[in-house]
Formats: C-alpha cells, sequence, structure tokens
C-alpha cells in the first residue's frame, strides 16, 4: 500500500537548520511530483514547496525562497526538504504529499497521497 513517511523534525532555535526526510513506498516514485506543506496551530495547510519527477524544476512559496530547498533521490524513493535560517514562524506540522503527474501543483486538491507529518518547532 501508499505510505509516505516524513521524519526530521524537532525543536531548534531561530537560525538553525533542519532537514526533513519523506520516505515513499507503494507507488513509482520517480513517476509523481512531490510537495511539502505545512499546518502551523490555528492555521490552514499551506504550500511549502514542491519538485518536479525529474528534478529539474521547484516551486517554493514566498515565505520560505531562498531559505528552503527540495531534492529528491528516485533510487531511494525519498524526497527531501532543507530549511536553513528558521524562524519561530516557521513552526508546523510539515507534510509530504504526492500527486501523480509530472508537474507539481501548490493546491493540496492534486495532491492524492500524503503523509501523517512531522512537527518542527522554532523557538526564538
Amino acid at each position: 500500500q501508499v505510505q509516505l513517511v516524513e521524519s526530521g523534525g524537532g525543536l531548534v532555535q531561530a537560525g538553525s537548520s533542519l532537514r526533513l526526510s519523506c520516505a515513499a513506498s507503494g507507488f513509482t516514485f520517480s513517476r509523481y511530483s512531490m510537495g511539502w506543506f505545512r499546518q502551523a496551530p490555528g492555521k490552514e495547510r499551506e504550500f511549502v514547496g514542491a519538485i518536479k519527477w525529474s528534478s529539474t524544476t521547484t516551486y517554493y512559496a514566498d515565505s520560505v525562497k531562498g531559505r528552503f530547498t527540495i531534492s529528491r533521490d528516485n533510487a531511494k524513493n525519498t524526497v527531501y526538504l532543507q530549511m536553513n535560517s528558521l524562524k519561530p514562524e516557521d513552526t508546523a506540522v510539515y507534510y509530504c504529499a504526492a500527486r501523480s503527474t509530472i508537474i507539481p501543483s501548490p493546491s493540496q486538491s492534486d495532491y492524492a497521497y500524503w503523509g501523517q507529518g512531522t512537527q518542527v518547532t522554532v523557538s526564538s
């Protein structure tokens, strides 16, 4: 069955870095675009970034552009979210999601599969 398992979250201080991983199984990972979303307490889940199946193109929300980097290793069925210069407002549960087309999307409804999320807390 399809599984997306995020890991790498934790509690860090502002200005620190974290790398989240999302391990995929149960589908042909290399043919899916992957997205990262996050949900802060009391807020709607929002788009963070996404990567095309071939890793040639990435997209980011303005709030993380220049600080976060998405990459993927199709041989390991894993997508990563490198987060640098973390801010308290980055505190959220981070989710990875899979979309069965080559073109990523910022819309949650375009993603068929979701992980359970990993908590990232940034203290000031």
